[in-house]
């Protein structure tokens, strides 16, 4: 009997023949190579676009090209993105083209803080010359769950208007949140203030963000006969940020006080979720959002590390919501260091970043699997939707790294194309 192949070869061997080579990560240079991709994309009405570890000049330069060819070629016309989903409704005139090139700063510190003003001034560039402008949409939690002012303040406005009886519980909220927030700009950073409250400071806090969500829910015709439904339905998500804020304030201090469950933090990957369905709720009929966000948020499978769930991402939930409309594109790369974030109490965004140096990729990884058929050295996209299976119909692909460890999970269900980068360059503005 003839002696089989092993896994690695028989991966090696489908990588080789099915695998793209792009040409270029610069996004203003002509798309064909990226033709691939439509099919990729086919009709779902939102792709994502992952990366496996922030700050990495590659991944923002192919982020970009790709957001390019979707809006170019595909009629994708909203661009969403691991942001603040009200800190967003400021910006979007903006990248529309309203304002100077330099109000950036002023209408968005959040840009600053997470090094997107590159991106944001390429998208203003885009939506200005391209003839295929997009709408900016956010999905997260007010600085990455690092803040409740953004969406709280807006709020306060609103209910001036519409529901002034309803400010006193909001207020208290505000209150609160000043005495620990001052300085904050993430959830690693806001959880170890918040647990430097009393405990009756954060029950009140919950309590406090409890009653305003559910007067509003309670009085909603009221606020639409005032206000009109779409001003509600926004003040409705910003309260329900503050809310998810709220508790992952208390999981994450869990966490990092070694306690607490990893499933918690799935809280922040619903309301990301539950934020791409609203925006596709309220889009027309025709429009096609391309998402962006770390590769462990769009993912389809559950997040485990060493055998143990730890999160069930934005991507399983939106898989369930959508179905086919959902697809999936990871980005890693098959450099041997990345940039990584160390938890520093004394930095503002409560981590720095500096280089990690990098295992070498193992057997049934996707690194690994490009590397053995000659294409680590190259810019590729693979439809990973028909990879090899073993006998039991389970994928041979089974590992992909995320920032400076790995993760296992059946890869073709969790990624439909995965766009590999050979090099990784730190963003410049980042490290100690």
């Amino acid at each position: 009997m003839p002696e089989q192949p092993s896994h690695s070869s028989v991966l090696a061997d489908w990588f080789r023949e099915h695998s793209t080579t792009l040409t270029t990560l610069d996004p203003d240079l002509p798309l064909d190579d990226l033709e691939p991709l439509r099919d990729i994309a086919g009709d779902a009405r939102v792709l994502a676009l992952g990366e496996n570890a922030h700050f990495v000049e590659e991944f923002s330069l192919a982020r970009r090209r790709v957001l390019r060819f979707l809006a170019e070629r595909c009629g994708f016309t909203v661009f969403a993105f691991e942001f603040g989903f009200s800190e967003a409704f400021t910006l979007d005139p903006w990248l529309r083209g309203e304002g100077d090139d330099g109000d950036l700063e002023e209408l968005s510190d959040t840009s600053a803080v997470w090094l997107a003003a590159d991106l944001m001034h390429w998208l203003r560039r885009h939506n200005r010359t391209s003839g295929h402008p997009v709408r900016f949409a956010g999905i997260d939690l007010p600085m990455a769950g690092g803040a409740l002012r953004p969406a709280l303040d807006p709020v306060a406005g609103y209910l001036r208007e519409v529901d002034p009886d309803a400010l006193p519980p909001l207020e208290q909220a505000l209150e609160i949140s000043d005495r620990f927030l001052a300085g904050a700009a993430s959830g690693a950073a806001a959880a170890p203030a918040w647990a430097a409250l009393g405990t009756a400071e954060q029950d009140a806090l919950t309590a406090a963000l409890a009653r305003v969500l559910l007067r509003l829910r309670a009085v909603e015709p009221l606020l639409v006969t005032r206000g009109g439904q779409r001003r509600f339905g926004i003040a409705r998500r910003r309260v329900e940020a503050a809310c998810h804020t709220d508790h992952m304030f208390r999981a994450m201090n869990s966490l990092m006080s070694g306690g607490g469950s990893g499933a918690d933090l799935s809280v922040r990957e619903i309301y990301m979720a539950e934020s791409v369905r609203w925006h596709l709720e309220n889009a027309g009929p025709g429009d096609r959002i391309v998402l962006m966000a770390h590769n462990n948020h769009i993912q389809r499978t559950p997040l485990e590390f060493g055998g143990a769930l730890t999160t069930l991402p934005m991507g399983q939930h939106l898989r369930r919501m959508l179905g086919e409309d959902y697809r999936s594109v990871a980005l890693v790369h098959t450099g041997g260091h990345v940039p990584e974030m160390y938890p520093d109490p004394d930095a503002d965004v409560g981590f720095r970043v500096a280089d990690a140096a990098l295992e070498p990729p193992q057997p049934g990884s996707v690194e690994a699997a490009l590397a053995d058929a000659g294409l680590g050295d190259r810019i590729t996209l693979t439809d990973l939707r028909r990879s090899p299976r073993d006998e039991q119909r389970e994928p041979l692909l089974r590992e992909i790294r995320t920032q400076s460890s790995s993760l296992s999970t059946a890869i073709p269900d969790a990624f439909d194309a995965v766009l590999s980068v050979p090099t990784v360059t730190r963003e410049s503005g980042t490290g100690s």
